[in-house]
């Protein structure tokens, strides 16, 4: 929020959602505005029409709960509870940082929250619109055993209730999990945003929240490649570097990869092969794909061969069908493979 964005707080009812505003809020001297949208219609976020004395025009008065100063922070409750309409309404909150003719006041604060979109809450509509979903840090809270107890003896709850949740953790809530039912992508805004949140952040807070923040916005998958890449001492080759120029230096720097790092670049080659052009050498990608089998460990490279398979057989792409042609005749593959390979071609 210091950075100008707007986390996205999903978590079941009653492990704190709302507390965590009001603990922000009360750190650091904001008021707290909280609108419960699901209870609201577009008037009550318009205000109300009147008469302009001097220009004779229509104008609307800012409604009760507009902020008037910029120490404010605006709390979106119930997200997942509200009609479309006042999403919409609200989307011009998060992006033109306006309602209509209102603007809020410049350092307003604003955050959400939500219940995931699970069949015990009452949901208007799903949210599944990635460009309202794009404008948010989607962060999950879940209730853990440790943390509930300091905050019960430090605000005083029941020591016999705080001694029963000690011994039985696994009755502090019924739900184990939270399902957003998407996953953020990531795009041109999705960078943009998380670039200004990790300008402000140290090394360290990197290390420890890169990867929490990076995958709220631009999903795990990309978020591991770029926090790797980011944070540790490997050094990652490009695919283009791989597949296309076939280079030495490349295929070395992947044997001092640790086995995460290599999983998440495996990924990321694998998404690569998914969007391949049609127009590449298909016998110049097949060779460098044979150099892999040099460097990987067998079930790593086997996985590659079978991403190339799927996407050969579900998207139809002739440059990967030309590709395992190529590498159904090399004899390295053919002997790796004892003729699997071979075999999926004559089925494709």
């Amino acid at each position: 929020m210091e950075a100008g964005e707007v986390p996205l707080i999903w978590g079941h009812f009653g492990v704190g959602k709302t507390d965590l505003a009001r603990e922000i809020a009360e750190e650091t001297g904001r008021e707290l505005i909280i609108l419960v949208i699901s209870q609201m219609e577009p008037g009550d976020l318009l205000g109300l029409p009147v008469k302009d004395p001097n220009s004779k025009k229509t104008v609307f008065l800012p409604p009760d709960w507009w902020p008037e100063n910029g120490n404010s922070l605006v709390l979106i409750d119930e997200m997942n509870r509200a009609h479309k309409s006042i999403r919409n309404a609200i989307n011009q909150l998060l992006v033109d940082r306006r309602i209509h003719n209102h603007v809020l006041p410049k350092g307003t604060w604003i955050m959400a929250s939500a219940n995931p979109p699970d069949e015990e809450y009452d949901q208007v509509e799903l949210i599944t619109d990635p460009a309202f979903l794009s404008r948010f840090f989607h962060l999950v809270l879940t209730p853990d055993k440790d943390e509930w107890v300091r905050w019960a003896r430090k605000n005083g709850i029941d020591e016999g209730v705080v001694s029963f949740i000690e011994r039985f953790p696994e009755f502090l809530t019924e739900f184990r999990r939270v399902s957003m039912k998407f996953e953020p992508k990531p795009s041109p805004r999705s960078w943009f945003k998380l670039s200004k949140v990790l300008l402000r952040m140290t090394d360290e807070e990197i290390k420890e929240y890169g990867y929490i923040l990076a995958s709220s916005i631009v999903g795990p998958e990309v978020a591991r490649v770029f926090i790797d890449t980011m944070v540790s001492q490997f050094e990652l080759p490009s695919i283009e570097e791989l597949l296309l120029e076939g280079k030495d230096s490349a295929f070395q720097k992947l044997l001092k990869l640790d086995r995460v790092v290599l999983n998440s670049f495996i990924l990321r080659l694998n998404r690569y092969m998914e969007n391949m052009d049609e127009d590449l050498d298909p016998k110049k990608v097949a060779d460098n794909i044979v150099k892999l089998s040099d460097v990987l460990p067998r079930d790593v490279f086997f996985s590659i061969i079978r991403n190339l398979k799927f996407v050969a057989d579900e998207f139809n792409s002739r440059i990967a069908r030309l590709i395992l042609e190529e590498l159904s005749m090399n004899p390295k593959i053919v002997e790796l493979s004892t003729g699997k390979i071979k075999g999926w071609i004559e089925n494709i």
